[in-house]
């Protein structure tokens, strides 16, 4: 919600899927919550054939409570179109890691980022996660998915913030060998 400037990153390219799946980013993962938007073609689908769906969470008050509040509060800051006010600086501040060591890519959407380490000979993975440890020690939770930096800052985040975070996986990228 809200990461590339809009509801759903589709709606950056005007994509109609037919299904949409969306989680935790509904109510800020206070309470477990999943959903799925589905096409009228697929809903149509199941009208024909008189599908019975149901599980025992299904629309639970308090998670369907948190959702609702926190939809009322993506509103009322401006946070959905946030990544799109703070993208490029999001992207200068990224790209500036191009040239430190390891780095082998850097990919970036709205306030997704990716950074791609090479893998050490032997030890995928292992480069990355010492980055992870390291920036962990700084006081800078990230995600690594193999050799990958995932980043993805909170959209209440400030331009100062960003800079901080990026600040931090640098130091790091220098130390780790």
């Amino acid at each position: 919600f809200g990461r590339c400037g809009e509801w759903f990153a589709v709606d950056r390219w005007k994509v109609t899927p037919d299904l949409i799946t969306f989680a935790k980013g509904s109510n800020s993962g206070y309470i477990p919550i999943g959903g799925v938007i589905i096409s009228r073609r697929i809903a149509n689908t199941f009208r024909e054939r008189a599908f019975q769906g149901g599980l025992t969470y299904s629309g639970h008050p308090l998670a369907c409570a948190a959702a609702c509040a926190t939809f009322d509060i993506y509103e009322r800051e401006g946070l959905l179109t946030r990544a799109t006010e703070l993208a490029q600086h999001w992207e200068d501040a990224l790209h500036s890691l191009r040239e430190h060591p390891h780095v082998i890519d850097i990919r970036n959407l709205g306030l997704i980022g990716g950074i791609e380490l090479q893998a050490r000979p032997g030890a995928a993975g292992t480069r990355a996660f010492d980055v992870f440890t390291d920036c962990f020690d700084q006081g800078l939770l990230i995600r690594t998915t193999g050799d990958v930096i995932a980043l993805s800052p909170p959209l209440i985040a400030s331009k100062e913030q960003l800079t901080e975070m990026v600040a931090t996986v640098s130091k790091a990228l220098h130390r780790v060998k």
